[in-house]
């Protein structure tokens, strides 16, 4: 890159699967870079740390070349650094010639029904959060005291939580759940979990691996109401379009689902189709206790999308909790253009612009699902990475970067060191990291997280490990 700054100093704000790819790519092709990357928890990785299933451990191994790209020389890491609190844009810009965006989708999208904010009703992502010891969901408490629990939802997230609900103690004791939700989720009186999807079987967003899941374990009887299970004509039209025998395959596995009786399991699992929720029922106590649901038919739309339309019938179905998986958004940054209608950054193919004008930001970048919004796997962040990357490094070519006063590693150090208190290394991970795995071994689980700042700040400085934290 002759017409690149050497180095190019390279800024990476978030530390999940799309910041590790378009660090990676961006070292791989230039020789000269140099990435800092910034994370307000002290933890990398992000969703895979906490938003992957505990029991998901193959998926989590990932993080295996996340680590091999933070060995680089030309790699820094800053944790427990936050964008806006500690480090801002202004103070960036003085150090680096290109920063890079890739905070995820934070927040979930809102049902906007009747009773929606009634106690018992929560976010799924809190929820996650909790159970895979994010240290800002640490304190949560979550109601489980009740026999019924509704999931709305039914993308692989909304398949996790409802599994979550399902496992015994000595199921999840075997995974990295974090203790606290361990504990707490032993002590559930949840028997029965029901999983609403607004459209039909072939319309539903999580992947064949998670039903399986659902199918086969061992004290969970699956229940699906072969009606609902059917095709209707419009569906049927679809997936014959559609030609997708990974799709036919679903439909398939869930049609045969519904014909399988329940063996008397202790707990039931009840996957519903073409059932939205219209108001969530007060026990007359602020507390929800019913969800009221509409029966929908699927129509036509002009986009040639089938969307789900209320029949008029309706049913309840009685139950304390209720979590809603409906979608997500990103969370602004500030100083970065965002977009609101998408809740996203706004950009053209990774290149930061205004969302009114579309005028490109010079300098500032994005990735990930705070690029793109929320779909896609782990996988699906590097190809949208790469994009990024390299507009990335044409613009650097061409010399439209920011244009920083002190463009070296020690000055842009010594920054974040006056602007946090303690900042932590990739190294300082690698400390936190076998302690949770020694921990781990002694538990006869993957590791025992630390779930709070406050604890893993501890450790680093001497003073315990994760277990009780």
């Amino acid at each position: 890159m002759s017409g690149a700054p050497n180095p190019l100093r390279v800024a990476i704000i978030g530390a999940g699967p799309a910041a590790f790819y378009a660090a990676d790519h961006i070292l791989k092709q230039s020789s000269s870079a140099e990435v800092d990357m910034f994370d307000r928890l002290p933890t990398p990785f992000g969703l895979v740390r906490h938003g992957v299933a505990p029991d998901h451990q193959k998926i989590k191994s990932v993080v295996k070349g996340f680590a091999a790209v933070a060995t680089s020389p030309r790699f820094r890491f800053y944790g427990n650094v936050e964008f806006g609190r500690d480090v801002d844009l202004a103070g960036l810009a003085r150090h680096y010639h290109q920063v890079l965006f890739a905070t995820g989708a934070q927040t979930d999208r809102r049902m906007n029904i009747p009773g929606e904010d009634l106690a018992g009703s929560y976010p799924a992502t809190e929820f996650v959060a909790w159970y895979n010891g994010h240290p800002a969901y640490r304190d949560e408490a979550f109601d489980l005291q009740t026999p019924a629990a509704v999931v709305v939802g039914v993308g692989n997230v909304a398949i996790d939580v409802a599994r979550m609900l399902s496992l015994e103690e000595h199921e999840l004791a075997a995974t990295d759940m974090a203790r606290h939700a361990v504990a707490a989720l032993a002590r559930s009186q949840v028997r029965d979990v029901y999983v609403l999807g607004r459209r039909g079987p072939a319309q539903a967003a999580f992947t064949t691996p998670e039903l399986k899941e659902l199918s086969e374990l061992p004290n969970v009887d699956l229940v699906i109401d072969p009606a609902e299970a059917a095709l209707d004509a419009l569906s049927a039209a679809e997936l014959e379009r559609a030609n997708d025998p990974v799709l036919r395959r679903k439909v398939e596995l869930i049609q045969s689902l519904a014909t399988r009786p329940p063996a008397g399991r202790p707990r039931r699992l009840h996957l519903r189709f073409l059932v939205s929720p219209e108001a969530l029922i007060d026990d007359g106590h602020g507390r929800v206790a019913a969800v009221r649901l509409a029966r929908n038919e699927l129509v036509g739309s002009e986009t040639g999308s089938l969307s789900a339309k209320p029949t008029g019938a309706t049913e309840t179905i009685a139950a304390g909790i209720v979590f809603r998986s409906v979608g997500y958004r990103g969370v602004p940054l500030p100083g970065v253009p965002f977009d609101t209608r998408w809740g996203v950054v706004a950009n053209v193919a990774g290149r930061v612009c205004s969302p009114e004008t579309h005028e490109l930001v010079p300098g500032l970048y994005t990735a990930g699902w705070i690029k793109r919004g929320p779909s896609g796997v782990i996988g699906t962040n590097k190809a949208d990475a790469v994009e990024t990357v390299h507009a990335m490094l044409a613009d650097a070519e061409a010399g439209l970067t920011l244009d920083p006063a002190q463009p070296t590693a020690a000055a842009a150090d010594e920054y974040v060191r006056r602007c946090c208190a303690r900042p932590v290394s990739f190294a300082d991970w690698q400390r936190l990291d076998a302690l949770e795995v020694e921990a781990g071994a002694r538990a006869g689980c993957p590791r025992v997280k630390f779930a709070s700042v406050a604890s893993m700040l501890a450790a680093l400085a001497g003073e315990g490990g994760p277990a009780g934290n």
